[in-house]
């Protein structure tokens, strides 16, 4: 399973704004982009001036990337599922970037990020349906119960990281029930309820050339 497995701080720099791929740590002080608000790389091959339409439309696609902790491959593929879905492109290829489990699992407030909550759906902590899935990438669908599994120390761990991500708030398409350490999907993300701000016109764009 392909990941990106580089320093994180770089791609927030990157792009010049937070991406929270580090979870809570990016709401610090040590923050990268707090410390060094500027790209990474040699000062003097930085470029100056206006950034091209291409150049745009490139940023907000890897700022997508990025964000969901997708690689270019499978991002495609999302997109080419979008396009032959009824609607907007832009909205649905978003729409099935926030419908992956890993992702449910963050929104959650399971875990800090979306890299530890690719984590506890690899190592085979998490339940969908009652069934074990250990799968990021899976799709979730309105009614499904995205749950931890039983055993003390996966649950201590989790509840841990809630009480860490209790202030994040969790999107009305969703509902978490603490308790059981459960998530019901209630049903599909609308635009204005998806967890990442992106221009997906301009994704559209790039992609469709």
């Amino acid at each position: 399973m392909a990941r990106y497995t580089g320093p994180k701080c770089k791609l927030c720099r990157r792009e010049g704004e937070k991406l929270f791929l580090k979870g809570t740590r990016c709401l610090t002080a040590k923050c990268a982009i707090a410390k060094r608000a500027y790209p990474p790389g040699e000062r003097r091959f930085r470029r100056r001036g206006k950034v091209s339409d291409y150049g745009e439309q490139l940023r907000e696609k890897q700022k997508a990337k990025r964000s969901y902790g997708v690689l270019e491959r499978q991002f495609r593929r999302y997109f080419h599922i979008a396009e032959r879905q009824e609607g907007n492109t832009g909205e649905n290829l978003v729409r099935l970037l926030e419908r992956r489990l890993d992702n449910v699992v963050y929104l959650g407030g399971f875990a800090p990020s979306r890299a530890a909550a690719r984590q506890l759906v690899t190592h085979g902590h998490v339940a969908l349906n009652d069934h074990k899935a250990d799968i990021p990438s899976l799709l979730v669908r309105p009614g499904d119960i995205v749950k931890v599994r039983a055993g003390r120390r996966r649950r201590e761990l989790v509840e841990g990281y809630r009480q860490m991500t209790v202030e994040r708030g969790v999107p009305p398409w969703l509902a978490v029930n603490p308790e059981e350490q459960s998530i019901q999907v209630l049903a599909l993300p609308k635009p204005e309820e998806f967890s990442v701000p992106l221009r997906s016109n301009l994704i559209v764009e790039l992609l469709s050339k």
